[in-house]
């Protein structure tokens, strides 16, 4: 059997239509194919890739630790190296108030993590969360995903859920002296890249203040550079009571992690002890990979090139097919007409060797969303090829 056929009879789908790619290798901004084609990948693995494929200083860490040990024992027993140099780094790019690391396994264990963090400090269940927001897929971080199209058939979900609108200042009355914790994606990414409109997140942060109702920040897409910053909140200036990170967060390889400062999350330790455990949440391998990328992050001069590059791309992205471009940093959307052209968009990327991506919540956008570490020359070759593509719909049904 060949492995596409073995891909179709014993690997799980998630939909009908797979893009069914071969990848054979990746490095940078690249991916091949099993037949040697090369593909730009403009998407980064859904915001994982930021600093590209196989960085080198990445792939060095993570040898390094292979020849050291691998898993040793359920997390937060041991101290392990790679553990408390990756938490001692990321806090001190953080303020006092998030000095406290929980690794996970992923983004939506972080952000169950996070959601059981906030019940058990205020001892409070009502829970607010976005219209069209997305945390991720397991029972809880489903409970507040703010689309019912993904949630009906899998009712019911966890109870006390209130949605508000993104933007909409009168909805944060319905934070109330009940509400345990608001979770919220500072920018709305599977909505299509929605940034926050004027004071909105000065306003929500001050509404919880007033109701001493926790704050998270679910920065599992917006995390790690793509914004333009280390974290997306740094832009706007307002600081969660807990910060959630994935996606990028391990240069390409799972961790996660959820952060609070050390007297909140203080409350996981009693009554009751092991109040959320996790056997390969913060995996030594993982912790290592996710040091080195964060390293990187900080030296190479990367972050800061990030407004630049963006506006690159969106002074080179022209097509009279194009509505509206949004975009904070590296991670844009570009509206079309229909969903049917955005589907034939992404089809026609793979025949010019480019990979795209659709939103969950906006099927008339396509995201743009590469490495970071793409040059200039390269932006230009992608825009070419986004042109191309984009020209070719008028003409061509792929």
């Amino acid at each position: 059997m060949t492995n596409r056929q073995i891909f179709l009879s014993h690997l799980a789908q998630t939909s009908q239509a797979p893009l069914m790619l071969e990848i054979v290798r990746a490095k940078g901004i690249y991916l091949w194919d099993i037949n040697q084609k090369r593909y730009m990948d403009l998407i980064a693995g859904i915001s994982v890739s930021n600093i590209g494929h196989c960085n080198d200083k990445v792939v060095a860490a993570i040898k390094q630790q292979l020849d050291a040990y691998m898993h040793l024992m359920v997390y937060g027993e041991i101290i392990q190296n790679p553990q408390v140099q990756f938490a001692k780094l990321l806090t001190e790019q953080l303020t006092n108030n998030l000095d406290s690391v929980y690794l996970t396994n992923s983004g939506s264990e972080a952000n169950e993590g996070a959601l059981k963090l906030a019940k058990r400090f205020t001892g409070r269940s009502e829970i607010v969360a976005c219209h069209n927001a997305y945390h991720g897929s397991t029972h809880g971080a489903l409970s507040v995903m703010g689309n019912d199209f993904f949630k009906n058939n899998f009712m019911p979900l966890l109870p006390q859920i209130k949605f508000i609108k993104f933007n909409d200042v009168t909805d944060l009355q319905h934070i109330t002296e009940k509400t345990a914790c608001v979770i919220i994606e500072p920018i709305q990414a599977e909505a299509g890249v929605i940034c926050p409109k004027d004071d909105y997140l000065k306003l929500l942060r001050n509404r919880c203040d007033q109701t001493n109702t926790l704050l998270i920040f679910d920065e599992v897409q917006t995390g790690f550079g793509r914004t333009g910053q280390l974290f997306a909140f740094q832009k706007y200036n307002v600081v969660p009571d807990i910060l959630t990170i994935a996606k990028a967060m391990g240069g390409g390889m799972p961790i996660g992690a959820f952060v609070s400062s050390k007297l909140i999350m203080n409350s996981l330790t009693h009554n009751p002890y092991l109040g959320h455990i996790t056997t390969f949440g913060g995996h030594p391998v993982c912790a290592a990979a996710a040091l080195a990328n964060l390293e990187v992050l900080l030296n190479d001069n990367i972050i800061s090139e990030v407004e630049n590059k963006a506006s690159l791309f969106k002074n080179n992205i022209i097509s009279d097919k194009i509505k509206s471009i949004s975009s904070s940093g590296l991670l844009m959307s570009v509206e079309l007409e229909s969903e049917e052209l955005v589907k034939n968009f992404i089809a026609a990327g793979l025949e010019l060797g480019f990979l795209s991506d659709w939103f969950l919540f906006e099927a008339k956008k396509f995201r743009l969303a590469p490495p970071l570490t793409i040059t200039n020359q390269e932006i230009m070759e992608a825009c070419n090829l986004i042109n191309q593509a984009l020209e070719n719909l008028g003409s061509v049904n792929f």
